[in-house]
């Protein structure tokens, strides 16, 4: 089926006015209360395979749902970060450790003299996008571009609730592939097109999101996309979007005996997405192009080249019915894929996930295939439908689809480990005690290290979700991932709203778990300080406070759990342990006793509060000969 626009609008305002309710509380999502801006693409482009050069046209009917009047609009031209002397290229030049993928080692690996790659593009390989026509309604406007912004000031504002059209023309040329986007990767794919448009800034109840492009992800607007490609014909396209003329087309898209082939040496696919912020296609001519169907759910799409090496191609075939697991585990764990397709598409530098589909490189061994797909089909729920600011809120999307697609891994890859998260405890726990790591609210592009980045996007973040079922229970974590989801697909939630949600399922106080956790580097240190016969006595060492489960051995061999709430959580957990009385975080001790002598205590058995010094959280007393 092929959504119509009316029909998705219709369904999107119904979304927007419903009431959503809560267990202790009803959110209404108002026109009054919530908005976002809506840009509706219709793009055609015309791709020179020879020069890796493209003209486009693009409409970008934008719709100010805001109460402002907008006075001025800005666009990312993302391929100028690919230029010689660009932010992009400076920060490469500058820091301690940059991405392997965009710099060349003139050194060894113990002394490394890194060389950005960007630095050394000629001519005939940088990046760019060139405006050459710009109007707004018709009328012709003036623009200014600083790297990778365009800054346009309008001399008409555009009113609260007003529909207006910005028509553009431009020329853009393909980089050498360095990082994301580019032509001609290092497996040979000729054409991965990502951030390859002018797109249009975000504007929200922050203010303008033009962040120039110099390493990290991104954020955009939701709208509908018509885009239609003219390419050499012997190329084959996957990506975002449905594919309006597959019998024109053929290539594995409809039965070849239903392809009616134009005549000439291009052809012009068409492609529709509805309620995206991004849209993405790759090409090249050797792409072997599979399908498979998900019950109840998307047409799957694998494109994969078809000189990979036999044990790579085998690899790709029985990846294709994990695929499928995959997207069922998601849909069940977290909602419903809400679109007709998804593409899997070997092309780019390693895996990045965007609209419907993902690019990931296609040498690898089936473990490794299986879960750079996981990590980035994951992706389209923690990004692509929960569109938080990647920018501001790196590890909502990084860490939260680092914890789902590992769980989904263990289950379906049947690794049945007791923590599947463990290395993502040890990546955060290795972090917080190395002196290098900075807060949650650190914006993405401003880490003194990339290594301090990906340990606090990707395993911090994790451990947030997954410490926040240490906090309210398993089920609650459970119900409120599925909340979350409902409550706020198609939207850009934000940190509150998670907590928000985690509160509302459990009907306990969790604002301290953002702040200690999300705003600043305080860190989890308890200890047992002592035990007395049947007296344990805790400490809380670091500054961030926890609820605490422990488990008691007795003298006689026998086993007690228990648990000791946190006062400023107003409640408990639902558990089957020995409750105590709660603690406040100002005590800095603890002490409770228990019905028998005690032998030895664990504070968290199970391994899952991030305790930065867990040496200290076992106590045991020796026995007598």
């Amino acid at each position: 089926m092929i959504y119509k626009f009316s029909t998705l609008l219709l369904l999107c305002v119904t979304f927007f006015s419903s009431e959503i309710n809560a267990q202790n509380n009803t959110i209404e999502y108002k026109t009054d209360q919530y908005w976002q801006q809506q840009a509706d693409y219709t793009m055609a482009i015309d791709m020179d395979v020879n020069t890796y050069q493209f003209t486009g046209k693009q409409n970008i009917e934008y719709t100010n749902n805001s109460p402002d009047d907008l006075n001025r609009v800005y666009y990312h031209l993302f391929f100028n970060a690919f230029q010689p002397g660009s932010e992009m290229d400076a920060r490469l030049q500058s820091i301690k450790d940059p991405d392997g993928r965009m710099v060349t080692n003139l050194g060894t690996k113990e002394n490394p003299i890194y060389e950005s790659r960007i630095s050394k593009l000629k001519d005939d390989e940088i990046g760019f996008i060139k405006v050459s026509s710009f109007k707004l309604n018709g009328k012709k406007l003036n623009y200014e571009i600083e790297g990778t912004v365009m800054i346009v000031d309008l001399e008409t504002p555009i009113k609260a609730g007003e529909t207006v059209d910005f028509d553009m023309k431009f020329v853009g040329q393909v980089p050498e592939q360095i990082r994301r986007s580019g032509r001609n990767n290092k497996e040979g794919v000729a054409l991965s097109m990502t951030q390859w448009y002018p797109k249009l800034a975000e504007y929200d109840t922050e203010g303008w999101h033009a962040d120039p492009y110099i390493g990290r992800e991104f954020y955009g607007v939701w709208g509908n996309f018509d885009v239609k490609i003219t390419i050499d014909k012997d190329y084959i396209i996957g990506g975002t979007g449905n594919l309006q003329n597959a019998d024109k087309i053929g290539y594995g898209y409809i039965s070849e005996e239903k392809v009616k082939k134009k005549r000439g040496k291009t052809n012009t696919w068409h492609f529709v997405a509805p309620n995206v912020h991004d849209f993405t296609w790759a090409a090249d001519k050797d792409y072997i192009h599979d399908t498979m169907q998900v019950p109840n759910g998307p047409m799957l799409h694998f494109l994969y080249k078809k000189d990979l090496p036999q044990e790579n191609l085998e690899n790709w075939k029985k990846m294709q019915p994990k695929t499928v697991e995959l997207m069922q585990y998601f849909s069940e764990h977290i909602g419903k894929y809400p679109y007709d397709q998804y593409s899997v598409i070997q092309g780019g530098d390693g895996g990045m996930e965007y609209a419907m589909s993902t690019l990931i490189t296609g040498k690898r061994s089936y473990g490794s295939l299986v879960g750079v797909t996981a990590h980035e089909l994951a992706h389209t729920w923690f990004q692509f439908l929960l569109a938080t600011n990647e920018s501001k809120h790196e590890w909502m999307d990084e860490g939260f689809t680092s914890y789902i697609s590992t769980l989904a891994m263990d289950e379906i890859m049947d690794y049945k480990k007791e923590n599947p998260l463990s290395r993502s405890y040890a990546g955060y726990i290795r972090l917080a005690n190395s002196g290098n790591e900075q807060p949650l609210t650190t914006h993405a592009d401003r880490y003194a290290i990339n290594s301090a980045y990906s340990a606090s996007a990707y395993s911090k973040g994790a451990v947030f979700i997954s410490q926040l079922g240490y906090i309210i229970g398993d089920e609650n974590l459970k119900a409120t991932i599925k909340k979350y989801y409902n409550d706020f697909v198609f939207k850009h939630p934000k940190p509150m709203d998670i907590v928000r949600t985690a509160e509302r399922v459990s009907g306990l106080e969790l604002d301290w778990y953002l702040i200690d956790f999300g705003q600043t580097t305080n860190t989890i240190d308890y200890a047992v300080k002592s035990v007395e016969d049947n007296k344990v006595t805790l400490e809380r060492i670091g500054l961030m406070p926890m609820p605490i489960d422990l488990s008691v051995t007795y003298v006689d061999g026998s086993t007690e759990d228990f648990y000791i709430p946190l006062r400023m959580m107003r409640g408990t957990k639902q558990t089957s342990s020995t409750i105590k009385n709660d603690w406040a975080w100002a005590y800095p001790t603890y002490t409770f006793e228990t019905s028998k002598a005690v032998q030895s205590v664990q504070i968290d058995p199970r391994g899952l509060m991030a305790d930065v010094k867990p040496d200290n959280n076992v106590y045991s007393i020796a026995k007598e000969d």
